[in-house]
């Protein structure tokens, strides 16, 4: 599929795709896109913008930090594909994929809190998805575990306050402030 998909995309649906990568190296598109949020969409801005980026760093994190170890697939092989953006794709382990990983992320994260925002950040989420398979970068099922990954971490982050205040609030008032100071002085 990857193979095919190379081979039938038109030249200038290729070229913007490759802009739209380029956009989401470093997450680029999606600071800015917090960026946007933040300072023009009043409290349910900042608070996507916040729930958004800490997303992609949970999501980046899994995908990047835990996934690629432990599973070391190879990139799809360069000549199936008909340009040259195989030459400067990373060495690290094809599965999964980290860009649709942290576009999946953000904008999960975003539309749980702000839905329309989310229905927007979806558009260059999904071209982030299909540019890695086209572009040689990864195998269709790299793309999909990257979205299960991002999933995953907008989950983690709205459900994150919540796990930690449960377990905060368990615990009996002595042994918090024991561990705020040793002494048991507060």
């Amino acid at each position: 599929m990857a193979k095919r998909l190379a081979a039938s995309t038109p030249p200038a649906l290729h070229r913007a795709l490759s802009a739209v990568e380029e956009a989401a190296e470093g997450t680029k598109v999606w600071c800015g896109a917090a960026a946007v949020m933040a300072s023009t969409g009043g409290w349910r801005g900042r608070k996507a913008a916040a729930a958004g980026l800490a997303a992609v760093v949970v999501a980046q994190l899994m995908a990047n930090g835990v996934c690629k170890q432990l599973a070391d697939r190879p990139r799809p092989p360069e000549q199936w594909f008909p340009h040259d953006e195989t030459e400067d794709r990373p060495d690290s382990s094809s599965f999964p994929s980290g860009h649709t990983a942290a576009a999946t992320a953000f904008t999960a994260a975003v539309a749980l809190t702000w839905p329309t925002a989310g229905a927007l950040c979806a558009v260059p989420a999904a071209l982030v998805a299909v540019e890695r398979v086209q572009s040689g970068a990864h195998y269709p099922s790299d793309v999909a575990a990257g979205v299960v990954v991002g999933l995953a971490g907008a989950w983690f982050t709205r459900r994150a306050p919540r796990l930690f205040a449960g377990r905060c609030a368990k615990r009996p008032l002595r042994e918090a402030i024991r561990v705020v100071h040793p002494s048991g002085r507060g």
